[in-house]
């Protein structure tokens, strides 16, 4: 059973994967990294589900499947646990869930971490579709560190404010619109929701509220 209130009602899914964030050991910076940028880049009318969680690939797949199937999220983000190290097990746990796979994202998310960073090729970050009878949902590794969930999300731009690199998110909400979720309009300023024509909406029409 769905908590959705709305059909047209946008969900989102936060997830931070760390052992030591979720044991209390540090502050988790994912989440309100994750939440910040949204409420800045996201003009349509939003819910978050947040989970905090440890480095357990069972309960990474749990949390997800629960977030999309019970909770109702068309994005599920998730942040941490996309490395190489014997504990990161996020890609695999998020395969794992996904009845396709979008690979085209994580390419680019390594694409626009490579500006910054040689180490970024060792990011696993991966993307996928969850569906069910009734449901589906964009589910995203993104990276652990808040300026890197900021570069991915919203590209490398000049001094001018010209992108030179795109950032991921300018997909996102066409994509949510092929599978069935709500419509999507961001904040031109910081990420520019890309359609085809016959897919944009006129403004006075976007705002589903």
């Amino acid at each position: 059973m769905s908590l959705q209130t709305s059909k047209d009602e946008l969900v989102i899914g936060l997830v931070s994967v760390s052992d030591r964030a979720s044991g209390g050991v540090y502050e988790d910076k994912g989440i309100p990294a994750l939440q910040d940028w949204l409420a800045a880049a996201i003009t349509t009318p939003y819910r978050i589900e947040p989970r905090l969680i440890p480095d357990e690939r069972a309960q990474i797949e749990q949390t997800l499947v629960d977030l999309v199937d019970q909770a109702g999220c068309h994005l599920v983000l998730t942040t941490g646990g996309t490395g190489p190290a014997r504990r990161d097990v996020t890609p695999e746990a998020t395969l794992a869930i996904g009845t396709k796979e979008m690979p085209g994202f994580g390419e680019q998310m390594r694409q626009i971490s490579l500006q910054f960073v040689p180490t970024a090729i060792l990011s696993r970050q991966v993307a996928v579709i969850r569906e069910n009878d009734s449901h589906a949902a964009l589910v995203m590794n993104l990276p652990g560190q808040p300026k890197a969930i900021k570069e991915t999300l919203e590209g490398l731009k000049d001094a001018d404010g010209k992108v030179l690199v795109g950032g991921i998110f300018a997909a996102v909400p066409y994509c949510i619109d092929l599978i069935g979720g709500p419509y999507i309009d961001t904040n031109p300023a910081v990420t520019t929701a890309w359609r085809p024509k016959s897919a944009q909406r006129p403004a006075s029409t976007q705002d589903n509220a």
